[in-house]
C-alpha cells in the first residue's frame, strides 16, 4: 500500500521510535519540528502516534494544537513556541504562539 507520508516525515517517525516513540531531546519530547523557516512544522501528536506536516497559519494546524492542548500538552508546547522564537526570532513564532492564544487553543 502507498503512503502520502513524505520520506522526510518517515525517517522523524523512525527516529522518534528508536527513543520511545517520540522525539526526544534531552529526555523532553518535541511536539513542534520546525521547517522552512517557521512557514510549516511537523507536529507530533503523541495522543495517536501520528506525525502531521502542517501550515503554521492554517486551521489545521491550530485544531492539530488544540487537540494536544485537551489532551494536556499545552503548557510544553507552548514553552516550545517561546523557545523556537528565542532561538530564531525571525521566523515568526511569537506570530504563531499569538495566533493560537488568539484562537483561544491554550485556555482552561
Amino acid at each position: 500500500m502507498a503512503s502520502n507520508t513524505s520520506k522526510t516525515a518517515r525517517a522523524s517517525v523512525r527516529a522518534g521510535q528508536s527513543t520511545g516513540g517520540a522525539l526526544s531531546v534531552l529526555g523532553e519530547y518535541k511536539y513542534l519540528i520546525p521547517l522552512a523557516n517557521g512557514r510549516f512544522a511537523y507536529v507530533r501528536n503523541l495522543t495517536n502516534g501520528k506525525t502531521a506536516h502542517l501550515k503554521t497559519d492554517s486551521d489545521a494546524f491550530v485544531e492539530e494544537v488544540r487537540i494536544l492542548t485537551a489532551a494536556g500538552h499545552g503548557a510544553k508546547i507552548r514553552a516550545e513556541l517561546v523557545n523556537l522564537h528565542e532561538k530564531n526570532p525571525e521566523h515568526g513564532w511569537a506570530d504563531t504562539e499569538k495566533r493560537l492564544v488568539d484562537a483561544g487553543v491554550f485556555e482552561g
